[in-house]
């Protein structure tokens, strides 16, 4: 037993799961991507399970595909987030919200809104847009990078001084004295940068947590490093592999440090991609079932991460002593490495890609332990402090991960019995903050 566990997300996105053909399973109802309550199902079963928080990416622009594939994105994070906050009591909401097209005085309005209408439960996921689709829907030409980083850090700054302008006393509400408001305790934050400013003050009181928890999200880039090393109690990231992992958590904990905060107070997130199923094989064939024509498509990317020409008559043949004497991985990509271990489990091309050597996390396929050990090396490594699922398809994804792993999890001491307390911020064990840190006064 450890007394540091491990802490759990899930990514909730458009009614059906990872897998592009997750909208036509059988289980599903192709209309769930409209229907608030599939998301609340999912989250439901999730909180059953103690996850700490649903996250929400966003991506408001359209993109290609729709003729076959889904949206991959939900309607809209915060109005759904509101919904489902009152069909659950402890599961957190870590949502997407833009610095470069959004104004920090909404910002700070609508978030502290839901951290208040959850009883302490929201997050903002605060990030930099440089999608040209995305700029054109706000009618904005993309800015450059430093410009963005700066708004960012104008942005940030600016909504955590207006979540702290209602002071945590401010609020009489004597009935008899007929006295509402300390208003020498609501004061304007008069901030301004160059290129956002806000007056205030934000006449909302703090929650149960006091106002919510920034998380950040992406590449450990070194502008990226030092917005969530200076703001973020939660950095949720893609990584392939343990080494890539440690390195970047160690980067992340470094950036805390130059703030002048406690590393441990930033929780270092990392993706996995799940199918839960008895066998591995069982899992691979669900996979299949469900990817289309996305496996074939990928043969001959496959065959350039290990460096072995790979027919397409020959990707449902294991590859040969000599071609395994011969791959090697792809130094460039960390996923190589991966695929590479895969191939020499003796697996056909077609089953290395239905283990999603090429996903955009790491993928773990088969019965409950198979997912666990994954987590617990990470975890024990130093390579993680949580992970952020995302089943391959929700219906019956979500609640599989909670009946089969989250038990083996707890049974290795590595995953909480029961929630640690009824907001996000107890149950991420982060620092209490009401305003700006005092690491930034």
């Amino acid at each position: 037993m450890t007394e540091r566990k491990i802490i759990l997300g899930m990514a909730l996105t458009d009614g059906y799961g990872t897998l592009p053909g997750a909208w036509r399973a059988p289980n599903v109802d192709p209309t769930n991507y409209a229907k608030v309550e599939a998301n609340i199902r999912y989250a439901q079963a999730a909180e059953r399970g103690g996850f700490s928080f649903v996250f929400t990416p966003d991506f408001p622009a359209v993109r290609g595909g729709l003729e076959s594939g889904t949206v991959s994105n939900i309607m809209d994070p915060l109005m759904e987030a509101a919904v489902i906050s009152q069909a659950t009591r402890n599961i957190g909401f870590v949502l997407t919200g833009s610095t470069t097209f959004q104004e920090p005085f909404n910002t700070a309005r609508q978030f502290k809104t839901l951290d208040i209408m959850s009883h302490g439960r929201a997050g903002w996921n605060a990030v930099t847009t440089s999608d040209q689709l995305v700029a054109a829907n706000y009618g904005k030409p993309v800015a450059d990078r430093a410009e963005r980083y700066q708004r960012a850090h104008e942005s940030i700054q600016i909504v955590q001084s207006l979540w702290g302008s209602w002071e945590k006393d401010a609020w009489i509400h004597d009935q008899e004295s007929g006295r509402f408001l300390d208003t020498s305790k609501l004061q304007p934050v008069n901030l301004g940068g160059e290129h956002v400013a806000s007056r205030g003050p934000l006449a909302l009181p703090p929650s149960e947590q006091g106002q919510p928890v920034v998380f950040t999200s992406g590449g450990p880039s070194p502008h990226l490093l030092e917005i969530a090393g200076r703001y973020a109690s939660g950095f949720i990231t893609e990584v392939w592999t343990i080494d890539e992992a440690r390195a970047s958590r160690a980067a992340l904990r470094r950036a805390a440090e130059a703030a002048g905060r406690n590393p441990d107070d930033v929780k270092f997130i990392v993706g996995i991609l799940t199918t839960v199923t008895p066998t591995v094989r069982e899992g691979l064939d669900r996979r299949m079932s469900m990817s289309g024509e996305v496996i074939e498509a990928r043969l001959p990317h496959l065959g350039a991460m290990i460096g072995v020409p790979i027919q397409p008559q020959h990707i449902d043949t294991p590859l040969t002593t000599e071609q395994l004497a011969i791959a090697h991985a792809n130094p460039q990509d960390p996923r190589s490495e991966i695929a590479l271990e895969v191939a020499r489990e003796g697996w056909s091309p077609r089953d290395i890609l239905a283990h999603g050597v090429i996903d955009y996390h790491p993928v773990t396929v088969g019965p409950g332990s198979v997912h666990a050990d994954h987590m617990q090396e990470w975890f024990e490594a130093g390579a993680a402090d949580g992970f952020w699922m995302s089943p391959d398809v929700y219906e019956d994804g979500v609640d599989a991960f909670v009946d089969e792993v989250v038990p083996i999890l707890r049974e290795r001491g590595l995953y909480p019995e029961e929630y640690v307390g009824s907001t996000l911020r107890e149950n991420l064990g982060v620092p209490e903050q009401y305003g700006l840190g005092e690491w930034m006064k």
